[in-house]
């Protein structure tokens, strides 16, 4: 089978740092020359111009006076190279619109991996028309090139012409479109070496000799020898399906339509993959969205894995009723962010081995509940290593996979219901050992009308167990004369002379 051919775009965004400042100004502000400045060794240099500034011939690398005797009026600000980088890296995760596999390229680029995705958008030309159209109506220079390899990509970006970024002719192109040293290129330039065509004739032994191997590096790189891969900012999905639309869509019915097609797509990938999906993210591109903005995101999580786009379409449905369409979405998103094997036999909650008090429809209905709810408002309790009731059990919630745990611990019946903290009582008993006859808890006497105990329980020794000093503790089930049961404890061991400290620790029904 033969392998796609790699198709990367770089986008160049030349004046970023002043078109950010200028963005919200008006027309008539935007066109008075501009420039930003920082401090280099005590001397106000030129970092950034805009259009005008650039006109007049101030360029970054001015001194401030020298800026100013081209320009009197020439207004300036400080530079923020980190706000800068904070948008460049913003305009890379809108660019997610077109491919996930998107990556910041400091200080003023981005480089996206189109591949097989141009004819989402109409073509290659279509594709990167669109991205520079929308960021200039967002008030952004912009240029855009596509070549095979990124260093191509980028060299044609910012040396070529049109025609060259068409014909993705890399040989006229100078040297410094290989993203060399300006000190290399400066010592190319004097063995009469300009473009980079000049370099196919040259021994490469005698290129490495004397220029070491970046140079031969960045060459190899840019003709596709030496493979360069792109880190995109965020993780990239294994399962991922996405919609344009050729007219955007804004009605409830419509998107729903659209996402159980996505979701169509997406179990069968799952399918061939033997996966089934346990968290998904929904992204909706609207068509009024900023450049800088992030889609409208919706997360979907199971409790077990599934691959059923019936199922998927139903639990989803409340979720989308908070997508906001406004002029309406011109591109869906779906990816599948966290899977689980799936196979004939249907794994449990812990994603390890079958549970079959939670079949099809029970799941349905955690996830339902917890849709609603929230994640940390429906709970499971899974069994903790600890003697003390308030420590042998944890809520864990049914969409996270649970940790290695032992079984559920045999023993005496344990309440369902803990206070926390125990709270003290005062009772008679008339042994130190023997169970209370009569407790008085908030006020209120409870007479016992039948004991079961004692149930000595002690922490671990190697936990303190603060100022309560409850570390052990004989536990008592009693009954009073109205029939509530309540579970009793005495802290400590008996000590002649001081009275036995008791706690109401729970109910049992």
């Amino acid at each position: 089978m033969e392998r796609t051919k790699r198709r990367i775009l770089a986008l160049w965004l030349p004046r970023l740092p002043t078109d950010a400042r200028e963005r919200p100004m008006p027309p008539e502000l935007r066109a008075r020359p501009f420039a930003l400045l920082r401090t280099e060794r005590q001397r106000r240099m030129v970092v950034a111009v805009n259009r005008a500034a650039a006109g007049l011939g101030i360029a970054p690398g001015h001194t401030l006076s020298d800026a100013r005797a081209l320009e009197p009026a020439l207004e300036v600000a400080e530079a923020t190279p980190e706000a800068d980088s904070a948008l460049l890296g913003r305009i890379a995760d809108w660019a997610r619109r077109y491919s996930p596999w998107t990556a910041a390229d400091e200080p003023d680029g981005v480089v996206i991996d189109i591949t097989g995705c141009a004819h989402l958008f109409g073509g290659e030309p279509a594709l990167a028309a669109d991205l520079t159209g929308r960021l200039r109506a967002a008030g952004f220079a912009a240029r855009a090139a596509i070549a095979d390899t990124p260093a191509a990509a980028w060299g044609l970006v910012r040396f070529g012409r049109p025609e060259d970024r068409r014909a993705e002719r890399l040989d006229g192109l100078a040297l410094a479109a290989l993203r060399l040293s300006a000190e290399m290129v400066e010592e190319l330039h004097a063995l009469g070496l300009r473009r980079i065509g000049d370099l196919h004739a040259m021994p490469r032994a005698g290129l490495a000799a004397r220029f070491g191997g970046r140079l031969l590096q960045r060459y190899d790189q840019a003709f596709g020898r030496l493979d360069e891969p792109i880190s995109p900012r965020r993780p990239v999905a294994d399962h991922c399906e996405r919609l344009t639309f050729a007219e955007p869509i804004a009605t409830p019915e419509s998107i729903a339509g659209a996402l159980r097609h996505l979701l169509g797509r997406l179990c069968k990938g799952l399918e061939a993959a033997g996966q089934g999906a346990r968290r998904l993210r929904l992204d909706a591109h609207r068509t009024d969205q900023r450049v800088d903005d992030e889609p409208q995101s919706l997360t979907l999580g199971t409790s077990r894995p599934t691959r059923d786009p019936a199922a998927l379409a139903r639990l989803s449905a409340p979720l989308l009723e908070r997508i906001e369409p406004g002029p309406g979405l011109e591109t869906l998103v779906l990816s599948v962010t966290e899977t689980g094997p799936l196979s004939a036999i249907q794994t449990g909650l812990d994603g390890e081995e079958a549970d079959p008090g939670l079949d099809g429809g029970l799941a349905e209905l955690v996830d339902r509940l917890t849709l609603r709810l929230g994640e940390r408002a429906v709970l499971r309790l899974v069994p903790r290593e600890s003697w003390l009731p308030e420590r042998c059990v944890a809520p864990h919630p049914p969409l996270e996979r649970l940790p290695a745990q032992k079984p559920w611990p045999a023993g005496p019946p344990r309440p369902l219901r803990l206070l926390t903290p125990p709270e003290p009582v005062e009772a008679i008993a008339p042994l130190p050992d023997d169970p209370p006859l009569q407790f008085v808890w908030r006020g209120v006497s409870h007479r016992v009308r039948r004991a079961e105990g004692p149930e000595r329980i002690e922490s671990e020794w190697w936990r303190p167990e603060g100022s309560l000093g409850l570390a052990l503790r004989d536990y008592y089930r009693v009954e009073d004369d109205g029939g509530r049961r309540f579970w009793l404890f005495r802290a400590g061991l008996y000590q002649p002379g001081e009275p036995p400290r008791w706690f109401l620790h729970g109910f049992l029904g």
